[in-house]
């Protein structure tokens, strides 16, 4: 019997306003004209299953870090669900989240971990604060826990009294990884967690990150640019275009086989993927753009008209029974009319 998802994410969005209403705009009703809205995510669904790797990849701006932000509960949805064992995190406010015992639930690892870090607080104190805020801790509790798991993250106890100008970019990381898991979080947030590191630390965090994962049976969110460190430490992958999903699956599927066009040229930047694939055209608009026109449509090597009359939505690529899935809801799934698996359907008729 394959278990529930941890977290199931259904219809997701949020929309910034972009332009206040003006006062009388021709052809609008009362002389006020509507406020334009900037879709930063737009109809997201996803899942990840307890002990899961989702990684989620895309470029700048097509609106990770607000997906992000939502799950994380630092912000509030213009519409959806975010369940999490069952329990609609959706549905409480996030000037309350932070004060609530669910937010030991879902943790998260920061960019930068210098930005992230309260400068007047020492290594220990920082382990230690949300056990004090989130677990019910005392004073003595809060500092056995942040020694314990200082101690899984490879911190001595020698820099544990020690500010975060006295560490290095390596030991600043791992405070920030140590102060995730110090409330035993369920899902894990990963935003770039070794983007502000130097390449030569790099491997090491993250390698870390992979053993703390297994060893603990986390479920993670491992958003990166990197499509390398995706592939090798992720079960499954996401790829997000202009607030949507185009494309889901099976990591080593999804980056063998890909499906969407958007997803072909992304992985043909990984050194020995093939020949590139460059994109030509503008990037379409996120505000107010129209809902049945493809996103990805002024940019796609393989648009036709169908693409500028109805928006395309994830689907099997693969025929029935046939998923080459490895796990509970690991379909690879595509957004696209004219897929890997459509074209070459179509050659052979």
């Amino acid at each position: 019997m394959t278990s529930p998802p941890l977290l199931n994410v259904e219809g997701l969005s949020k929309r910034f306003p972009v332009a206040a209403p003006a006062a009388g705009s021709n052809g609008s009703k009362g002389g006020r004209k509507k406020a334009a809205l900037l879709h930063a995510v737009d109809d997201v669904s996803l899942h990840i299953h307890p002990g899961e790797s989702l990684g989620l990849v895309g470029e700048s701006g097509c609106g990770k870090s607000t997906l992000v932000r939502l799950l994380a509960r630092l912000l509030d949805p213009s519409e959806g669900r975010i369940e999490f064992e069952g329990l609609d995190l959706a549905t409480l406010p996030a000037n309350r989240f932070a004060r609530l015992p669910q937010r030991s639930w879902v943790q998260m690892v920061f960019q930068d971990p210098s930005d992230s870090l309260n400068p007047r607080y020492t290594a220990q104190d920082t382990i230690a604060e949300p056990c004090l805020l989130l677990a019910g801790m005392n004073n003595s509790q809060a500092a056995a826990r942040a020694a314990e798991v200082a101690l899984q993250v490879g911190l001595p106890p020698e820099l544990m009294q020690r500010y975060p100008h006295q560490l290095s970019g390596g030991q600043k990381a791992r405070v920030g990884i140590a102060r995730a898991l110090a409330v035993r979080p369920k899902l894990l947030i990963l935003d770039e967690p070794t983007a502000a590191l130097d390449v030569s630390v790099q491997a090491v965090v993250l390698q870390l990150l992979d053993k703390l994962r297994r060893e603990m049976g986390l479920a993670t969110l491992f958003v990166s640019h990197d499509l390398n460190v995706v592939r090798l430490l992720t079960d499954r992958v996401a790829v997000m275009y202009l607030g949507k999903i185009v494309e889901t699956g099976p990591s080593a599927q999804v980056f063998e086989q890909p499906a969407h066009p958007y997803t072909r040229a992304l992985v043909s930047a990984i050194p020995g993927c093939g020949p590139r694939v460059r994109l030509e055209g503008e990037i379409s608009s996120p505000i107010d753009p129209p809902p049945e026109v493809c996103r990805f449509a002024s940019r796609c090597p393989v648009a036709q008209d169908r693409c500028s009359r109805q928006a395309p939505v994830l689907q099997a690529e693969r025929p029935s029974g046939d998923s080459g899935s490895s796990g509970p809801g690991a379909r690879h799934q595509a957004a696209c009319h004219f897929t890997r698996w459509s074209l070459a359907a179509a050659q052979a008729v």
